[in-house]
């Protein structure tokens, strides 16, 4: 596990919300960043170190991370970053297409002006990304692409499930995406999500939402 020397001092600083709050939010960003590797045991003095706290809120931050899914704690040993199975992935990949696609349906009803040109933008800046050669800030345009239409759908039930979901899938998904030709592909989906958003088409939202997210499947399937 890397030491960011700079993460100590923002946490220091930023002590608006709960400590524990603050210091589960930093170990979420290290695990899906792949800072901490999955399978990787979270070592509690070294990080207390780096955050600048005690022990008992990364503990604490451990114990939330796991009802969550992204770590695992074991008896006598300590708490690991979970590393997923395939069969684990797959079935995650399987319950988010059902979420993508009703989110995308939904936002398709109720979508105005004003999100259909945000979630171009979103596209915009993911083919930037693309012909620049960044795939860690495509990485990271995608996550917020989805989420924006995820709290855009209005259905703040399945919003929370598609997220949670997301968290897991997110241990995994640095292997799908990868490569110009991979990024690209993944952006025609986006497309095709968006273009039916625009038009109201909600059945054809559902389809190109689900669709999107069981390439990302396959994808996953064709790198083991």
């Amino acid at each position: 596990m890397e030491i960011d020397q700079d993460i100590r001092h923002a946490t220091m600083f930023k002590r608006q919300r709960p400590l524990v709050l603050e210091v589960r939010d930093e170990l979420e960003r290290m695990i899906l960043h792949g800072d901490i590797a999955p399978g990787e045991r979270l070592n509690e003095y070294a990080l207390a170190e780096q955050l600048g706290v005690s022990r008992a809120p990364v503990r604490e931050a451990a114990r939330s991370l796991e009802r969550e899914g992204l770590v695992t704690a074991v008896a006598n040993e300590g708490v690991y970053v979970r590393k997923l199975s395939v069969d684990d992935a797959l079935e995650l990949y399987d319950l988010r297409a059902l979420m993508a696609g009703h989110l995308c349906a939904a936002l398709a009803r109720r979508a105005d002006a004003a999100i259909k040109s945000e979630l171009r933008d979103f596209m915009a800046r993911m083919d930037r990304a693309i012909t620049a050669g960044d795939e860690a800030a495509y990485f990271e345009i995608n996550l917020a692409f989805h989420d924006r239409i995820a709290e855009a759908a209005g259905s703040e039930r399945a919003r929370a499930l598609y997220v949670a979901l997301g968290k897991e899938v997110r241990l995994m998904r640095r292997r799908v995406l990868h490569g110009a030709p991979a990024l690209a592909r993944s952006n025609m989906e986006h497309d095709r999500i968006v273009t039916a958003i625009e038009a109201g088409d909600a059945e054809a939202a559902r389809v190109a939402g689900a669709g999107h997210h069981e390439h990302g499947k396959k994808r996953l399937l064709d790198t083991l």
